[in-house]
């Protein structure tokens, strides 16, 4: 299966560029000034972060849909640490799942697990160079409920990696 992305430099002086997607949605990107841009995009490396933390939690909402969970509200946190040299790649990736409503933990942890060994193409890649986390906490409506934190933990990179 094949992607195509045609991507322009819309500012000739500067760094902003424009990627249209197979999809029909434009992206735009720019650099920080002291590199040249003007700051009127976000960057690559942190369009890497919102790819990551969209496509897993697509794969988390339709799960614990699918499980017919009474979630009402979903939010997702992201922390990326760079290696200091170039390439300065992603050496650590923290993903924190927010999930309001009255949902069973397990129910979560799967749905994370699944995500995580299974469906989000972007985690299968991004794993293969840096450390991912996966947290979440769960924020009951109920009155008085406490929150539930946890953590799900990979064991090792699927094989078929």
């Amino acid at each position: 299966m094949s992607t195509e992305i045609h991507l322009s430099l819309l500012d000739p002086q500067g760094m902003k560029l424009e990627a249209h997607t197979p999809s029909g949605h434009a992206v735009i990107m720019d650099a920080a000034p002291d590199v040249g841009g003007k700051n009127e995009g976000p960057r690559p490396m942190e369009l890497l972060l919102v790819a990551l933390a969209g496509c897993t939690a697509m794969d988390v909402i339709s799960i614990l849909r699918k499980k017919r969970q009474p979630m009402e509200g979903f939010a997702m946190e992201v922390r990326g640490e760079r290696a200091s040299e170039h390439p300065k790649v992603y050496t650590d990736i923290d993903l924190l799942y927010i999930v309001k409503g009255n949902v069973e933990p397990q129910a979560v942890v799967r749905a994370i697990e699944l995500s995580a060994t299974k469906y989000c193409s972007a985690s299968a890649m991004l794993r293969k160079a840096a450390r991912i986390r996966y947290r979440y906490r769960i924020e009951p409506v109920t009155p008085g409920a406490e929150p539930v934190e946890g953590e799900y933990v990979m064991e090792e990179a699927p094989a078929s990696l």
